[in-house]
C-alpha cells in the first residue's frame, strides 16, 4: 500500500479516531481500516499520534461483553479497571490523567456513536456503551487528544456496527451465559437493511450476585441505529440508547487488613447504610453528513438525553452545626437532562501540487441538573439537605489543518478555543445561606504534529500540545470556609509532547511512544467534613512514560505485547489535610509504574480458538501521601471458543476461566478514601461460559 492511498475510509458522528488492532479472537484482517485521528481521512499507520482501535466481534468473542475492561487490555497507556462494583462506573485513565476519580471518568473524554458520554463538566460514563453490538473501540492518546476540549488525556469512541445493506446481510441473533457469582446474561438483536436505508437493535441484560458480600446487580440496555441514505452524498444516523440498572449495590472499599484477612467481605456501614445506586438512562442523536463536492464535507450533529440517579451513602449525612448544614446529605437524588450541537467543515486542497485537507467547526453542549440530597436513615431518605438546580455549558470553536508539504512530510496543526460556564441556584434555605452562584473558564488549546513517512513501512512522528481539564461540577460544590460552590477552584492545564515510531517489520506491527506531560492548577484533595471533600489546586505535576505495543502473526499463532512504564508525580510539596503532608517527588496515586500484557492465540482451524492472557502489574500507591500500595501482581486468564454452522445459520460456544490461579489482588484503588477503605478487591477464580448464534 503506498503512503498516501486509502481504503475504506469511515468518517464518523464527531469524527473517528485512527487506528487498528484485531480483536482478540476475531479472524485476521486484510484491509487497513482507515480512520480519522484528526478529522481527516487516514491510515493509522501514518497519523502523527498515538492511536489504537479494537475490532469488536460480539460473535465470536469469548467473554460476556459487559464491560469495556473486557477488550481494551492490549492498548498500552490506558488503564480500565473493573471495580466488581457495579454501582461506580469502570476506573479508565490514559497515561495517568483520571486515575484520581473515585467515580466516573475524568481526564478522558467518552463518545459513543459520536455522542458525548462526557458532560460539560468533564465528568464521563462508559458503562451505557453497548458492546453486544459495538463494531470498533479507538483509542487516542496524548496532545492530539486536545483538539476534542475538555478532556486532558486522551479520547476513546464506542462505535455501533452499520446495519446490513443487502438481503443475504439481514441477520436475527441470540446469546445466553453464564457464570461464578450466578453471573447471567441475554442477548437479542436483528438488522436489515438496503443500500438506501437500514436499522439494527440490541437488547441486552445482565444480572449478578458479585463475587463480594453486598454487590449484586442487574441491567439492561437498548441500543439502536439507523442509517439512511437519500442519495449518493447524503447520509443521515440516527441513534438511541436506552441503559436501565435497577439495583446496583455498593460494598464500598477495604481497608488493607479486610483486603488481606477476607477480600469478599464488606465493611459494616455498606450494611448499615444499604449503600446502592439506581440508574436510568435515556438518550438519541441524529448526524447528517453531506458531501457538496469532492472537495467539500459537512458533518453536523443533534442530541440529547436524561439520566436519573438514586444513590445511597455510607454516612448519615445529616450533621447540621450552629443552624448551618454541614453535609450536604447521605443519599442523592439526582435528575439530569443534557443535550448539543455539532457541526464542522471539512474542505480538501492541494497548494504546490501536495494535498491540504483543513475543518473548522463548532461544538456546543448543556447539562442541567436537580440535586437533592436527604438524611441517610439506614437506607431510607430522611429530611432535606440539599436542594439546587445546577448548570454546565461548554461551547467551543475549532480549527485545524493538514498538509503533505512534501512527498515523504505531513504536518498537522491546530486549535481550539473553549469556554465553560457553571450556574448553581440553591433552593435549601434550611441553613439560612442563599449559595447560589456563577463562574466561567476559558482556555484556548493549540496542538501540532508532524510524521515523516521514512518508506513504506517506518513512520516516524512528534507532536506537542496543550490542555485543560475543569473541575467537575461534583468537585466545585464545596469550599473551605462557609457554605456553597469553591468558586475559586480552577482548571488544570497541561503541556504535553510526544515521539513515536509506527513499524511493519515482516510478521511483525510495532507501536513505539515516549511521552512527557506537565500540569499545573491539578485538583487534588484539600479535605473531608462530614462526608464532603473540598479540592484545591497545586502546580507542578509530572507524567513521563514509554509505550512499547508489537502484535505478530505466526500463522495459527498470533501474539500480542502491550507494555507502559509510567513515572506520575507530585514535583511540588503541598498539604492534603484528609492524609497529611505531601512530599514533593511522590507518585501520584492508583497509578502503577509498570503494566504488562501479553496474548497468544491459536487457531488450528477456522472454527477452533484457543487462548491465554497474561496481565502484570506493579504496586500502586493509594494516597497522596504514599502511606500504603495496593501490591504488585500477575494473573493468567485461558479461553476458548468454536464455531459450528447449520443449514439455517452458525452458533459459536465459548468458555473462559480468569485468574486461573485464584490470586489475591486489588482490581482498583478508591484513591485518598478519607476512611481508608482504599481496597476494591479483585474476583477470584471465576468460570464465564456462552452460546450464540446468527440466524
Amino acid at each position: 500500500m503506498s503512503k498516501h492511498k486509502s481504503g475504506k475510509i469511515f468518517v464518523s458522528a464527531c469524527l473517528a479516531l485512527p487506528g487498528v488492532a484485531l480483536s482478540q479472537d476475531a479472524p485476521k484482517q486484510l484491509e487497513e481500516v482507515v480512520v480519522s485521528a484528526s478529522r481527516s481521512e487516514q491510515r493509522r499507520f501514518d497519523a502523527p499520534a498515538a492511536v489504537n482501535a479494537v475490532t469488536v466481534d460480539p460473535f465470536r468473542s469469548t467473554s460476556p461483553m459487559v464491560n469495556l475492561s473486557e477488550l481494551l487490555s492490549a492498548v498500552p497507556g490506558l488503564q480500565v479497571r473493573d471495580r466488581q462494583n457495579y454501582a461506580q462506573d469502570l476506573q479508565l485513565s490514559v497515561r495517568g490523567f483520571g486515575t484520581r476519580s473515585t467515580f466516573g471518568v475524568r481526564g478522558v473524554r467518552i463518545l459513543i456513536d459520536g455522542i458525548p458520554a462526557t458532560m460539560p463538566d468533564g465528568q464521563g460514563q462508559v458503562s451505557s456503551a453497548s458492546l453486544t453490538s459495538a463494531q470498533r473501540i479507538e483509542v487516542l492518546r496524548g496532545p492530539l487528544a486536545q483538539l476534542y476540549g475538555n478532556a486532558a488525556g486522551g479520547v476513546v469512541q464506542v462505535f455501533t456496527k452499520d446495519p446490513p445493506t443487502t438481503a443475504e446481510g439481514r441477520y436475527v441473533g441470540a446469546s445466553a451465559g453464564g457464570g461464578s457469582y450466578n453471573q447471567k446474561q441475554f442477548d437479542v438483536s436483528a438488522g436489515a437493511g438496503n443500500e438506501r436505508f437500514g436499522g439494527l437493535f440490541d437488547l441486552s441484560r445482565f444480572s449478578t450476585d458479585g463475587y463480594r458480600d453486598h454487590s449484586a446487580a442487574s441491567r439492561t440496555q437498548f441500543n439502536a441505529k439507523l442509517i439512511g441514505k437519500p442519495s449518493s452524498d447524503t447520509t443521515i444516523t440516527g441513534v438511541m440508547n436506552v441503559f436501565n440498572q435497577p439495583l446496583a449495590q455498593d460494598p464500598l472499599g477495604l481497608t488493607h487488613a479486610g483486603f488481606s484477612q477476607n477480600p469478599r467481605q464488606v465493611d459494616p456501614s455498606a450494611i448499615l447504610f444499604d449503600t446502592r445506586k439506581r440508574i436510568e438512562q435515556q438518550q438519541a442523536g441524529i448526524v447528517l453528513e453531506h458531501r457538496f463536492s469532492s472537495q467539500d464535507t459537512v458533518n453536523a450533529r443533534v442530541y440529547g438525553g436524561t439520566r436519573q440517579v438514586f444513590q445511597t451513602l455510607a454516612l448519615n449525612g445529616g450533621a447540621v452545626v450552629g443552624g448551618v448544614t454541614t453535609s450536604a446529605g447521605g443519599v442523592v437524588d439526582l435528575d439530569r437532562s443534557f443535550g448539543g450541537v455539532g457541526l464542522n467543515w471539512t474542505h480538501r486542497t492541494k497548494i504546490g501540487g501536495m494535498p491540504l485537507n483543513w475543518t473548522v467547526g463548532l461544538e456546543a453542549d448543556t447539562l442541567l441538573e436537580h440535586r437533592r440530597g436527604f438524611v441517610n436513615n439506614a437506607g431510607t431518605p430522611g429530611d432535606l439537605r440539599r436542594n439546587e438546580d445546577d448548570r454546565a455549558r461548554d461551547t467551543d470553536v475549532f480549527g485545524q489543518v493538514e498538509w503533505s508539504f512534501a512527498p515523504d512530510w505531513q504536518i498537522l496543526a491546530g486549535i481550539r478555543a473553549s469556554r465553560v460556564t457553571f450556574v448553581y441556584d440553591d433552593h435549601y434555605f434550611g441553613d439560612g445561606q442563599n449559595d447560589s452562584g456563577r463562574t466561567e473558564f476559558h482556555n484556548t488549546s493549540p496542538s501540532m504534529g508532524l510524521v515523516w513517512h521514512a518508506n513504506d513501512r517506518l513512520n516516524f512522528y512528534g507532536n506537542l500540545g496543550t490542555g485543560f481539564e475543569t473541575p467537575t461540577l461534583a468537585e466545585s460544590a464545596y469550599r473551605a470556609a462557609g457554605t456553597g460552590p469553591n468558586f475559586n477552584l480552577q482548571p488544570s492545564t497541561s503541556h504535553q509532547a510526544e515521539v513515536g515510531l509506527k513499524a511493519l517489520a515482516g510478521k511483525h506491527t510495532i507501536d513505539a511512544a515516549l511521552f512527557v506531560a506537565k500540569s499545573d492548577n491539578e485538583i487534588v484533595p484539600l479535605s473531608t467534613v462530614n462526608g464532603r471533600t473540598i479540592f484545591q489546586n497545586v502546580d507542578n505535576v509530572r507524567r513521563r512514560g514509554a509505550e512499547l505495543s508489537v502484535k505478530s502473526d505466526w500463522g495459527r499463532v498470533s501474539t500480542t505485547l502491550a507494555y507502559t512504564w509510567l513515572d506520575a508525580r507530585f514535583m511540588q510539596a503541598y498539604v492534603n489535610a484528609v492524609s497529611g503532608p505531601v512530599a514533593s517527588g511522590n507518585r501520584l496515586p492508583g497509578v502503577p509504574a509498570n503494566s504488562l500484557f501479553m496474548d497468544v492465540a491459536y487457531r488450528p482451524d477456522e472454527a477452533l480458538t484457543l487462548g491465554a492472557e497474561m496481565r502484570v502489574e506493579s504496586r500502586a500507591y493509594v494516597d497522596d501521601i504514599n502511606s500504603d500500595a495496593a501490591p504488585g501482581y500477575a494473573v493468567v486468564n485461558l479461553r476458548a471458543g468454536r464455531e459450528f454452522k447449520s443449514s439455517v445459520g452458525k452458533w459459536y460456544v465459548f468458555g473462559r476461566v480468569d485468574n486461573i490461579f485464584d490470586r489475591l489482588y486489588a482490581g482498583s484503588v478508591i484513591v485518598n478514601e478519607s476512611n481508608k477503605r482504599f481496597f476494591e478487591p479483585a474476583a477470584g477464580r471465576r468460570l464465564f461460559v456462552g452460546v450464540r448464534s446468527v440466524f
